[in-house]
C-alpha cells in the first residue's frame, strides 16, 4: 500500500476514535498501520503536511469540542474529559489558545470558532511510493566502473545492460534468479571523486555458487523508500530519478542509510508502456 493510502487510513482511524469511540488514539496501532515506528511516522507526517501529527490531533479535538459547546448541553468538564484533558483548567487553556476565547464565552456568546477540518490526503504525486522494511538480500552478478563525466552514465549504463544481453550474462543471471518476484537489480555502488567514476552492478537475488567473473553484494536489512516507475526503459527510470532529485528529496529530506541506491527491473517486456521498474532509496528511520 502506498504512503498516501496508509496516511488516509490513519486519518480515518483518528477521526473514528475521536468522534465515534471517544477513545485516545493508539500510537502502537498507528505505527502498525504506517509500517514504521511511531516516531518516524510523525516525521513523515510533518514533511507531507507542514503540521505535526500531535498538533493535527490536538486541533481536531478542539474543533470537535467547539462543536459540542455550540450544539449540546454537555458540561464543560465532561467535554474536557471526553477529549482527553485531565482537568477543566488544562482544557480551558488549550481551548483559549486555539479559539481565542474561553469555553464559557464560546457557549454564551455568538462567536465564530476556529476550525481544523478533517484532513483529506490527495494523490498529487507523479509517482506512488511506499516505505518498506526488507530483510538482507544476497545478490550476485557483474560489476563495472562507469564514468560520470558530463553525465555519461546516463548512456553508459544502458550500454552495459545491452552488452550483458549480447554476451549471455543476462540470460545466465535469469537462470540464477531466486527472487520473489523475479527481477534484475541495478546497484549504484562506490563513487570515486578523483576519477568521477561509479561502480555499477547488474545482479539478481541468488544463493548459487559464484560463477567466474561474477561479484557478490550483501545488502543489509534496511528500510527503503520505493518508487514505481511505469513505462519503457530507460526513459521511465530516467524520469523517476529526475523526480526524486528535483522534488521528492527536497520535500522528504530523509537521512540516507549506508547502502547502495537500487534500481529494480521486473520480469517482463521492458519496452511495454506498462512495464514496471522501481527505484529504491535506503533511508534511516529516525524517531
Amino acid at each position: 500500500m502506498e504512503w498516501n493510502k496508509k496516511l488516509q487510513n490513519i486519518i480515518d482511524y483518528v477521526e473514528n476514535h475521536l468522534q465515534r469511540k471517544e477513545e485516545p488514539v493508539s500510537n502502537d496501532e498507528i505505527a502498525k498501520m504506517a509500517g514504521c515506528s511511531f516516531g518516524f511516522f510523525q516525521k513523515v507526517f510533518s514533511y507531507m503536511n507542514g503540521i505535526s501529527f500531535a498538533e493535527y490531533v490536538r486541533s481536531r479535538k478542539l474543533t470537535l469540542a467547539g462543536y459540542d459547546l455550540k450544539s449540546t448541553d454537555l458540561r464543560i468538564i465532561d467535554i474536557s474529559y471526553k477529549y482527553g484533558y485531565n482537568s477543566p483548567t488544562s482544557f480551558t487553556k488549550a481551548f483559549q489558545q486555539f479559539h481565542g476565547v474561553s469555553p464559557k464565552e464560546a457557549r454564551e456568546k455568538d462567536i465564530e470558532l476556529a476550525v481544523m477540518p478533517k484532513m483529506q490526503i490527495e494523490d498529487k504525486q507523479k509517482y506512488s511510493w511506499k516505505l518498506e522494511r526488507k530483510p538482507s538480500l544476497h545478490l550476485i552478478g557483474k560489476t563495472t566502473k562507469i564514468s560520470c563525466v558530463n553525465n555519461e552514465h546516463f548512456s553508459k549504463i544502458p550500454e552495459f545492460w545491452s552488452d550483458c544481453q549480447k554476451n549471455g550474462l543476462y540470460a545466465n543471471l535469469i537462470s540464477l534468479d531466486r527472487g520473489n518476484p523475479k527481477g534484475m537489480f541495478g546497484l549504484f555502488g562506490y563513487y570515486d571523486e578523483n576519477s568521477n567514476e561509479i561502480e555499477y552492478s547488474i545482479m539478481v537475488i541468488s544463493d548459487a555458487d559464484l560463477p567466474d567473473g561474477f561479484t557478490k553484494i550483501e545488502l543489509p536489512e534496511a528500510t527503503w523508500a520505493i518508487f514505481d516507475c511505469i513505462g519503457m526503459i530507460p526513459q521511465s527510470i530516467h524520469k523517476g530519478w529526475k523526480y526524486l532529485h528535483e522534488e521528492w528529496l527536497i520535500k522528504y529530506p530523509f537521512k540516507h542509510a549506508p547502502c547502495p541506491e537500487v534500481e529494480w527491473y521486473s520480469d517482463g517486456n521492458s519496452y511495454d508502456a506498462n512495464y514496471l521498474s522501481q527505484i529504491w532509496i535506503p533511508i534511516i528511520e529516525e524517531d
